[in-house]
């Protein structure tokens, strides 16, 4: 899969799959089914591991698409459990690094299924400081993560500037985090689409949810432009547009956290850096075929899509202090994504006050590294009853005045059916 050439982005064009036709429109969505075991809002990376899963288990899955991949295809696709470590960010770490050690089995599953190669790369993260002045602060982080018991490297600048040789020469110290690697999402997402094909679920594209169908404290289905998809199971899986499908019937903490992001396209003359870097300024992705992403800015500004000056100002000012070799670089696209942005920084797994309507949003800039882990824990929920490990501590109930309203059942029924006239299947659920 490769980054089209011949058929350049426009700045601030949504991005498609690797491997995504280019058409003026997309086609009218085919019909939906009248019902199914498990509907899911969302197809970023996120919808789609978990009806993946849930597939796997024999359990008859529609993803409902509204047009593009949300978030998913706009991320680096960085797996940053140690790099990402923040104070007091101990919980998260547990499910971040939980999720890291299922990505190797992850991956072979998934690219094993969809029969291509979703560009994993293994090389690690380097953090730099770019002057004496911001030494001190990525001392501080070298510290929190050897508090935290992970294994990182410190370096000082002649080992930092040997490992990325291109680096300004002014790099005085790096943290070199072996174990985080990367991957990219525009090869990430069409895998997962054929893969959940070939488990035989179903993917309605261009179909988005308008509400769900909820009454007498369960939900029923999903309300699309076609009408009523009847199912036990709903998962709201939809990242920051979470806030628009429940509406009142279920308060949920979760805003856009707008990003703007760029690429560039590296040469023989210019190179391209060996490993992820972050500065504290930007970080630097090198993926397949010489491209080079730049991300991201962080901005609270609802669903604004708008690319700004001052974002690629800051981008690139960010990129070149780090690599003075990128004024070389041609630039390639300009995009603009939004996270799914907690008031805790921090996934919301699970159930909900609504029997059968789970969820599986607020990642924030994490949403490919969780993904293994929220499959699985959402996979735990719908066919065990519950969830385990580390995802059972990121339930909406940490939230206070978060919830349904007065009078709704809290639960996600195992052995959950259709009326027998109406199962999509035989032998649904494991009891």
């Amino acid at each position: 899969m490769t980054w089209r050439r011949d058929t350049p982005l426009c700045v601030g064009e949504p991005l498609r799959p690797a491997d995504a036709p280019q058409r003026a429109t997309d086609p009218p969505p085919a019909a939906q089914p009248n019902a199914t075991d498990v509907a899911i809002v969302g197809a970023g990376v996120i919808g789609l591991s978990i009806a993946w899963r849930l597939a796997a288990a024999g359990l008859a899955v529609t993803v409902f698409d509204r047009g593009d991949a949300g978030a998913s295809l706009a991320a680096t696709g960085m797996l940053a459990a140690a790099t990402e470590l923040e104070p007091g960010g101990a919980d998260l770490l547990a499910l971040a690094l939980e999720s890291r050690s299922l990505w190797p089995r992850y991956r072979a599953e998934l690219e094993s299924e969809a029969g291509t190669d979703i560009d994993y790369r293994r090389e690690g993260i380097l953090t730099v400081a770019l002057g004496r002045d911001e030494v001190d602060r990525l001392k501080f982080r070298h510290d929190l993560q050897a508090r935290a018991g992970l294994v990182t490297h410190w370096l000082d600048g002649p080992r930092v500037r040997a490992m990325e040789p291109a680096l300004r020469p002014s790099a005085s110290a790096g943290i070199y985090c072996a174990d985080d690697h990367q991957v990219d999402p525009r090869c990430l997402v069409p895998a997962l689409r054929r893969a959940l094909a070939a488990r035989g679920g179903r993917l309605m594209e261009n179909l988005p949810v308008l509400s769900l169908d909820i009454a007498g404290g369960r939900v029923g289905g999903v309300v699309t432009p076609q009408g009523l998809c009847r199912a036990p199971i709903v998962i709201v899986a939809n990242g920051a547009w979470a806030c628009e499908i429940l509406g009142d019937a279920l308060p949920v903490p979760v805003r856009p956290l707008k990003g703007q992001a760029l690429a560039l396209r590296s040469t023989a003359r210019t190179g391209t850096p060996a490993h992820v870097v972050w500065t504290e300024q930007v970080h630097l992705a090198p993926k397949a075929g010489g491209r080079l992403i730049v991300g991201a800015t962080v901005e609270e500004c609802g669903f604004d899509r708008t690319v700004t000056a001052g974002g690629v100002f800051a981008l690139l000012e960010g990129a070149r202090r780090a690599f003075p070799c990128i004024e070389d670089m041609e630039i390639e696209a300009v995009w603009t994504g939004f996270r799914p942005t907690s008031d805790d920084d921090a996934p919301i797994l699970g159930a909900t006050g609504i029997a059968g309507l789970v969820l599986a949003t607020g990642h924030h800039r994490n949403g490919i590294l969780l993904a293994p882990v929220t499959a699985q824990a959402i996979h735990d929920l719908v066919v065990g009853g519950a969830m385990s490990g580390a995802s059972a501590g990121f339930g909406l109930g940490r939230f206070a005045g978060s919830g349904p309203r007065k009078g709704a059942s809290n639960s996600v029924e195992r052995g959950a059916r259709l009326p027998p006239q109406e199962e999509p299947h035989a032998a649904q659920y494991q009891r």
